[in-house]
């Protein structure tokens, strides 16, 4: 594995990501998770939500993309933390972008420090998103 090189500051390149319908019932054969408010208007709306919403983890595992492409091995990741702050809402005919993108904050002994960032229709769904990184 060839060192990875960081200092704070350094803007990483991010992406865009249409979520569809189809891509949480994907998601929800793969983990298992079907719970009705990723598939179901009537029961989202039960929930007083706008409309289905996607998977949590969906989100969070989209987002550490942006980290993981960077650094070119998923294997250089050492942690991961997440708060959920907005629901991202799926709607049937359109879906939802998510636009991902990410920050060093820091640099120590090797490790990196990187905030990640994901916004819907110009929201935070994610806050206190950042990954450690092994650069060496």
């Amino acid at each position: 594995m060839s060192p990875l090189a960081a200092q704070a500051g350094q803007v990483l390149p991010g992406f865009s990501r249409t979520f569809t319908r189809a891509d949480l019932v994907r998601y929800a054969g793969a983990s298992g998770d079907f719970n009705p408010i990723h598939w179901s208007d009537a029961a989202a709306a039960a929930l007083g939500l706008p409309d289905v919403i996607a998977h949590g983890m969906l989100t969070m595992g989209t987002a550490l993309r942006v980290v993981s492409d960077w650094a070119g091995d998923p294997g250089r990741v050492l942690s991961y933390t997440v708060r959920f702050t907005k629901p991202v809402v799926v709607p049937a005919d359109t879906g939802a972008v998510v636009d991902f993108g990410a920050t060093v904050t820091a640099v120590a002994d090797g490790v990196a420090a990187v905030a990640i960032e994901a916004r819907c229709d110009g929201a935070k769904v994610l806050s206190s998103a950042v990954a450690e990184v092994r650069l060496g």
